[in-house]
């Protein structure tokens, strides 16, 4: 009975941790289908090439386009050159320029080479799709067309380095291509799915030498994340800081995200590479500068009034800290377990001194009451005078701002405690801001020395932390499907079929190599004419007929008779006598003896 309850308490954990780790131990080739299909290519709109009205492209395939009703083909290594010149884009081309009106598209075709894309001046990386190029507020808009496959390969090294482990590139490409796959497949009426920004995805092209990307890609050609049917949204970030946030939390409800929740990441806080901001504090102080001036001018201008009232100069540089007995964080923003901390509490003794500014004193030329008694012109000299040269005025050398004077610091009576807002002005007066969303995560450690204040979290926190992510698979050897597991807990993963579509052809018309132009028929080696002519004998050359024709050698004296040969221009023959036949002449050479009509020979 105990052997029997003991495996039903192990099934039913089982049960459990499979079901809430849905992606963990998932090998690639389990991964089941998945509904619908992947769009066949994504519209990617560069901005990052910031091309205004010029685009230099280098053509390392096969592309064509229709340009004013003419389809060009361009060969692989193709140089050409758009300009945007008024409203229209022209296309120069070998030595060429046409017009192709408003629009223009370069498309891929197949190519027998290894490389086939496209790439821009200034960048080495290939952009594989088809290209279309239009006009938008006086600039040219380009657009790529690129199957899903081949534009995470200009993603993910770009949104994770090339050098991370390979199952946390798996991770960021099922992780980027779900995110581009649901983008696409809600896009609405806009010409493009996805931009080449942070906006949306970083994408820069293809890179060869990221082998690494390329495998981790391969490997998970089609994967996806999904929630209740539909596409996760697949957040991710550089670092949480150690723990991860709730979409709720960041941006506010909206759609069903209970894939993710809140929890503890331990593998981000233990990677290095992870961004922390520091502060120390000292609990004691010799000097004034132990202490951040931020600091000193925070506490400063909270105790502005009690430090007039005393005499003392109420700014930062006259305030220094003597000893501090305590630092905390507190007044989480959210529930628990949220340790996203919005109030700093400082516990402290100080000191403060007096400022004396010295008093400056300048000297004026009072001219008003003259200028009462006399008109003074300042053009020209009164009748019968002669205008003095000016003497130049001599600018007088600047003088340096005196230096005030400072009393000697005084001890206040007592401790004082204060406590500040995190967000923005203990974060503001500690230096210890990582990024724009106020969302960083404080913790206070104490050492015998000092107070030390860490800030923690570069981006939103949503989702998979790539710094996480690479500890995960570096340090501990977790596969791709663990680490989604891990930061998309009530996700699955499913497989597209590849949606990659065949590249068209090229025209028979474009493939057909033209006909060689015919060649003059190279002439046969001459005959020899060795023979000595008898009476009534002499020697004739062929010469009234065409260069490149010939005359017929017979058999007999008329025109059915059998050829014998072909005589070229420039033939030499003994001529042996005139045939009865009107017209026809009897010859030999040392090769051959035969009938010729006479017109067509020189009598030498």
């Amino acid at each position: 009975m105990k052997t029997r309850s003991f495996r039903f308490i192990l099934s039913l954990c089982l049960l459990a941790s499979l079901l809430l780790a849905p992606l963990r131990g998932l090998g690639t080739d389990a991964v089941p289908a998945a509904p619908g299909a992947m769009p066949a290519v994504l519209r990617i709109l560069l901005t990052r090439l910031e091309l205004t009205t010029q685009a230099d492209i280098a053509i390392d395939g096969t592309y064509t386009a229709d340009i004013g009703g003419v389809t060009m083909l361009f060969p692989h290594g193709s140089e050409i050159t758009v300009l945007l010149i008024g409203d229209r884009l022209y296309i120069d081309f070998a030595g060429m320029r046409l017009g192709s009106g408003s629009a223009l598209t370069l498309t891929r075709h197949q190519d027998a080479g290894g490389e086939n894309g496209l790439r821009f001046a200034g960048s080495d990386a290939l952009y594989e799709g088809d290209l279309s190029l239009t006009v938008r507020d006086g600039v040219l808009r380009p657009v790529l067309s690129i199957a899903v496959e081949d534009y995470l390969l200009g993603v993910v090294p770009y949104e994770m380095s090339d050098s991370f482990p390979l199952e946390a590139l798996k991770a960021q490409s099922v992780a980027a291509r779900t995110y581009a796959v649901r983008k696409a497949l809600r896009n609405g009426p806009s010409d493009y799915d996805l931009a080449d920004t942070t906006n949306d995805q970083v994408f820069k092209g293809r890179r060869f030498d990221y082998t690494n990307t390329a495998e981790a890609v391969r490997e998970t050609a089609g994967v996806c994340a999904f929630y209740n049917g539909g596409l996760a949204m697949c957040y991710y970030g550089s670092s949480n800081g150690g723990q991860t946030e709730l979409v709720e939390n960041q941006w506010g409800a909206g759609e069903d995200t209970g894939y993710l929740d809140m929890r503890d990441d331990p593998y981000d806080l233990e990677n290095p590479k992870s961004v922390v901001k520091t502060a120390v504090l000292p609990k004691t102080a010799l000097d004034i500068e132990q202490t951040p001036y931020g600091l000193r001018a925070l506490i400063a201008k909270t105790l502005q009034e009690t430090l007039e009232k005393q005499g003392y100069d109420p700014a930062g540089e006259s305030l220094r800290i003597d000893s501090i007995s305590a630092v905390s964080v507190d007044t989480p923003k959210f529930a628990a377990p949220s340790r996203l901390y919005t109030m700093f509490h400082i516990t402290f003794t100080y000191s403060a001194r007096t400022r004396t500014d010295p008093v400056i004193i300048t000297s004026h030329i009072l001219t008003s009451a003259l200028t009462d008694e006399i008109e003074i012109s300042l053009f020209t000299a009164a009748p019968g005078q002669e205008t003095a040269t000016p003497v130049p005025t001599q600018t007088p050398a600047p003088t340096a701002t005196p230096t005030p004077v400072y009393g000697p610091f005084v001890p206040a009576s007592g401790e004082v405690s204060l406590s500040f807002p995190i967000f923005p002005d203990a974060e503001k007066a500690l230096s210890l801001s990582i990024n724009q969303y106020e969302n960083e995560l404080w913790t206070v450690a104490q050492t015998d020395q000092a107070f030390v204040v860490e800030s923690r979290r570069f981006g939103h926190g949503v989702g998979m932390s790539q710094y996480g992510a690479e500890w995960m698979a570096g340090q501990y050897g977790m596969g791709y499907a663990d680490i989604l597991s891990f930061y998309y807990p009530g996700a699955v993963l499913m497989r597209y079929p590849s949606a990659a579509k065949a590249l068209p052809s090229v025209s028979s018309v474009f493939t057909k190599e033209a006909d060689p132009p015919p060649s003059p028929t190279p002439r046969p080696t001459l005959m020899p004419v060795t023979g000595t002519a008898g009476e009534g004998q002499w020697y004739a050359t062929v010469e009234n007929i065409g260069e490149n024709s010939w005359l017929n050698l017979r058999a007999e004296p008329n025109l059915a008779a059998d050829i014998l040969m072909l005589l070229y221009k420039g033939q030499r023959l003994l001529v042996l006598e005139r045939m009865p036949q009107e017209g026809w002449v009897h010859v030999k050479t040392d090769v051959v003896e035969g009938y010729v009509m006479e017109e067509f020979l020189e009598k030498e």
